[in-house]
């Protein structure tokens, strides 16, 4: 897939793989984030491995990064974004998710999937909404699984 690039004075987007700092990316994912907590280094490449990443920097110092888990033709799953603290309230949130969705790989899809309870005002403001019929929707979670533990939310509930 080729690589994109796009500038906004000292900023930077791109999906270059070579370019991402795969550390500061577990640093926060692993410490900073609810839903990463703990994430084995492994897990983190495997996953930076097989998804299409946007890794957002300023002077080349990775601030931020997104990653996108999709076919290409129907569906994809926005996961993992942020921004760190320090870089928040300059619009950098909402660039990166406008060049997500503006990415050539990812026109034409039927749907787009996120999970999120910290900036449901930002995704709206690209076109996502609240499911309308929850009842269609199901999951098998581990909230557990970076800490070894073997339990799901359905397992938990037949217990």
């Amino acid at each position: 897939m080729e690589i994109v690039e796009t500038y906004r004075n000292d900023y930077t987007i791109s999906t270059d793989k070579d370019k991402l700092d795969i550390l500061s990316i577990f640093k926060f994912l692993s410490n900073e984030t609810d839903w990463a907590k703990g994430i084995p280094m492994n897990t983190l490449k495997t996953s930076i491995e097989n998804s299409l990443n946007f890794g957002l920097y300023h002077n080349n110092k990775q601030i931020g990064y997104a990653r996108i888990i999709s076919d290409y033709s129907t569906i994809a799953y926005l996961g993992d974004v942020f921004v760190l603290k320090e870089y928040r309230g300059k619009g950098l949130s909402k660039w990166l998710i406008n060049e997500i969705m503006q990415h050539p790989n990812l026109q034409g899809l039927r749907r787009w999937i996120l999970l999120t309870d910290t900036a449901e005002w930002l995704y709206k403001k690209f076109g996502f909404t609240e499911l309308p019929h929850p009842e269609f929707y199901m999951e098998k979670h581990n909230p557990n699984v970076y800490k070894g533990i073997e339990t799901t939310k359905n397992n938990a509930e037949e217990s």
